[in-house]
């Protein structure tokens, strides 16, 4: 597996002029919001799904939530870029791990899985996290610009 690029390079934020401290709370605060991002982005995707079944608007969060590795192996899947095999490997992770949360059978990946799945959806999906990253400074220019209107 390649060593994991920062998210902050997405924003063309040059590590090395931060702090150990900044870029280990800068990259919790990305991954967060990607993640964030991600799990809105499979709503939509499921909404039908959601709607034909009749299920619950709280609900929809827990299955998200219950499925979102499995969800991202899924989209990894789909693009044909990978295989069960190749996102083991990928990963570093067995190939019966990766089959049981393909599968539905593990709910509850590590996190460093979770980091390395989701470096390797942002290698296929590139584009979706280009998406991912404008709507963060979207926001966050949004909040400064509160900030700003109230001190003024």
């Amino acid at each position: 597996m390649p060593a994991m690029e920062p998210l902050s390079s997405l924003l063309g934020i040059d590590s090395r002029k931060l702090s150990k401290e900044e870029n280990f709370l800068l990259e919790a605060e990305l991954f967060m919001l990607v993640c964030t991002t991600l799990k809105e982005n499979f709503l939509k995707q499921q909404k039908d799904y959601f709607r034909s079944i009749n299920l619950p608007v709280g609900m929809e969060n827990i299955m998200i939530e219950a499925n979102y590795a499995r969800l991202i192996i899924l989209d990894i899947l789909a693009t044909d870029n990978y295989t069960i095999t190749g996102i083991a490997n990928y990963t570093d992770t067995p190939e019966d791990v990766i089959s049981d949360i393909y599968g539905g059978f593990n709910k509850n990946p590590s996190a460093m899985f979770l980091q390395k799945l989701i470096q390797l959806h942002r290698t296929v999906r590139y584009d979706l996290y280009k998406e991912i990253i404008k709507k963060i400074i979207c926001g966050y220019m949004c909040l400064y610009n509160e900030g700003e209107k109230k001190t003024a």
